[in-house]
């Protein structure tokens, strides 16, 4: 059994740097070739053996010869959710990144065991908060005499230990459907708010939905002294924002959307809202995964469509739907390197050691961390 480390650190695909982009954005350009074709009958025969005793979950970002395979596809917290449904599966084996797993131990039953096929599968935006960072952080609000006025609140884009940090100060987590409920709940009971650890859809969210102005926020940076910010900032923000950001929807900027409006007469830009502000506030549609998955769905034929997110689910979008012109935003091609990690040959390796009896790679949170996790989880289930 692998219990995950703290900090663990990410083994990236690729090379090459945009300079334009933020810190730690690095683009892999186009992925290799496919995968032996033998490895399909592999992994069919494999899962086949396993029966219902595994659930092969698979995130939207993941690649066409990995998805094949998965019972469920969907974002983060929804797959979540579905491996707790069935907990007839004692196996869980999650394709997508090291936090997803985790969300998925912390929610499923103790007999069940959640495999990553790939432990070097990580998130760059959950790495930017580290437990001891965020500890840090709340030690500044403390000697700022604000601690008590703040609700941290977390995007399910983040570790174990942040969602457990959350927790035990009486926090909540949010996804990118749901962060206004989340923060219309947070400020219910606090007059600031904390939000890990994307800067960006804290401040879209807050800015667009809420009515905030962007002076209302400010961002505390973990690489700073004091997170490079005063104790009267502090005390004058509304919304104190995490340095940090998703290193695909990171990369786009407001020139991706004014090149795309000038090649492609009449088209419809959409956009996670884990972008830039300056492109969200550019864009004509902005929504979650979920969301862009259905926006696409109901579009007219015809009609063309510049998405702003991960590439393989742009490209997978655009083979479904071969009746409209869907595009990536971004000229260069990007995608998610540490999700694209999960490829077949690592599938086909925890499912074959699956069916032959060894459990590799299992995601283990510890028992307190887990607590106080499942804590904010629930407080996000119960938000009205």
């Amino acid at each position: 059994m692998t219990t995950p480390v703290r900090d663990l650190p990410l083994l990236l695909l690729g090379s090459g740097a945009d300079p334009a982009s933020e810190r730690g954005v690095d683009c892999p350009g186009d992925l290799p070739a496919a995968s032996d074709p033998a490895l399909v009958e592999r992994a069919r025969a494999a899962k086949a053996a396993l029966g219902d005793r595994v659930f092969v979950l698979g995130h939207h970002y993941q690649r066409d010869e990995v998805i094949q395979f998965a019972d469920v596809t969907g974002d983060s917290f929804k797959l979540a959710q579905r491996a707790a449904a069935r907990p007839e599966a004692p196996y869980i084996v999650f394709c997508g990144v090291h936090f997803m797993a985790e969300s998925a131990d912390i929610l499923t039953a103790a007999h069940q065991q959640v495999i990553l096929p790939d432990l070097g599968a990580g998130c760059s935006m959950a790495d930017m908060a580290t437990f001891d960072q965020v500890e840090e952080c709340w030690e500044v609000l403390e000697d700022a005499g604000i601690a008590d006025d703040v609700v941290p609140v977390t995007y399910m884009n983040s570790s174990a230990d942040i969602k457990g940090f959350v927790g035990r100060h009486g926090g909540v987590v949010c996804t990118s459907s749901n962060a206004r409920r989340a923060l219309d709940w947070a400020y219910g009971k606090g007059k600031k708010v904390l939000f890990l650890p994307d800067q960006h859809l804290g401040r879209n969210t807050a800015v667009l939905e809420m009515g905030l102005s962007l002076d209302d926020c400010v961002v505390y940076s973990p690489h700073r002294r004091e997170g490079g910010l005063t104790q009267g900032q502090l005390r004058d923000a509304k919304m104190i924002l995490w340095r940090g950001h998703c290193s695909v929807h990171g990369r786009f900027t407001k020139e991706s959307v004014d090149d795309v409006r000038a090649r492609v007469p009449g088209v419809n830009v959409l956009v996670h809202p884990e972008c830039r502000h300056e492109v969200v506030t550019a864009a004509d549609l902005i929504g979650s995964t979920e969301y862009i998955i259905k926006a696409i769905e109901a579009a007219e034929p015809g009609s063309s469509w510049a998405v702003g997110t991960e590439l393989n689910l742009v490209r997978r979008l655009a083979n479904a739907h071969p009746d409209k012109n869907v595009m990536f935003l971004d000229k260069a091609v990007c995608y998610c390197s540490t999700m694209n990690r999960i490829d077949l040959p690592h599938l086909v390796l925890s499912l074959e050691s699956l069916a032959a009896g060894k459990v590799e790679n299992v995601i283990e949170v510890d028992e307190e961390t887990a607590h106080h996790a499942r804590v904010a989880l629930d407080q996000m289930l119960a938000l009205p």
